[in-house]
């Protein structure tokens, strides 16, 4: 893994009672892992979530590109509002938005694409439900191969897009995106009337920052990446997290 950089936007302001906070997870929450299944939550981070729950009333929530079960095992035992599959699938104090069935096309793409990654030791296929993931961090030589793979099995999966992740690429449903997800759950209270915020570092939390940058908010890049609509960087999940803990100033 690449040292992080300090990013190029100042630091965001200290967290604020009248905030609605949105989180993305992996890279922004916890560091990434060479595998989905092999990430770790650092101790305290559950409790912290909890404490912030508590301060500003409920709102706050996960969006993330990972189901809602994989959060609610992440996090144990807390169950909290999130967004899965980046914006996909949601679930708040009001409603439980279920992902949109499967294509019947992707289980043989899903095999395929197995088949495929077997070359490349390292590289894997990711079986979402509805969407499906094609992961190269392992194996980085697999990344040309992997893309092409899912660009031309696109065609055969009508209403689908591909979603460009950090060192992945989905084939998903087309419709929503972490934008829309935490544009819906500001419609809802406790986050209806709060100043949105979000953090998040892949270029598929830039949906997200569009969103709390048109209503005023606070919008984090966590890392270097560019280009990004954010306004404010941190550098890393240990910087999140240091963020996240810090005491309001009234």
């Amino acid at each position: 893994m690449s040292a992080h950089r300090d990013p190029p936007r100042p630091r965001p302001p200290r967290p604020a009672d009248d905030w609605a906070l949105f989180l993305d997870v992996d890279g922004c929450l916890i560091e990434f892992a060479d595998a989905p299944d092999e990430v770790s939550v650092p101790v305290g981070v559950p409790a912290l979530l909890e404490r912030l729950g508590e301060r500003l009333g409920g709102a706050v929530a996960l969006v993330s590109g990972r189901a809602l079960s994989s959060l609610d095992s992440l996090f144990a035992p807390l169950r909290m509002t999130a967004a899965g599959l980046h914006g996909l699938e949601r679930r708040s104090a009001l409603a439980e938005v279920a992902a949109p069935p499967r294509s019947p096309a992707l289980g043989a793409i899903r095999e395929e694409a197995r088949t495929l990654a077997n070359g490349f030791p390292g590289a894997l296929v990711e079986d979402k439900g509805a969407a499906i993931g094609l992961h190269w961090r392992r194996a980085p030589q697999a990344a040309e191969t992997l893309r092409a793979f899912a660009e031309a099995a696109l065609p055969r999966l009508p209403g689908y897009r591909l979603q460009h992740g950090d060192h992945v690429v989905e084939l998903r449903p087309a419709e929503g995106d972490k934008g829309v997800a935490i544009r819906a759950l500001m419609d809802e209270p406790p986050f209806r009337g709060r100043v949105p915020v979000f953090a998040g570092d892949d270029v598929t939390d830039e949906s997200g920052f569009a969103i709390v940058n048109a209503q005023g908010g606070v919008s984090v890049l966590v890392g270097s990446r560019e280009p990004s609509a954010a306004h404010y960087g941190l550098r890393d999940p240990a910087d999140v997290l240091d963020w996240l803990a810090t005491e309001d100033v009234r």
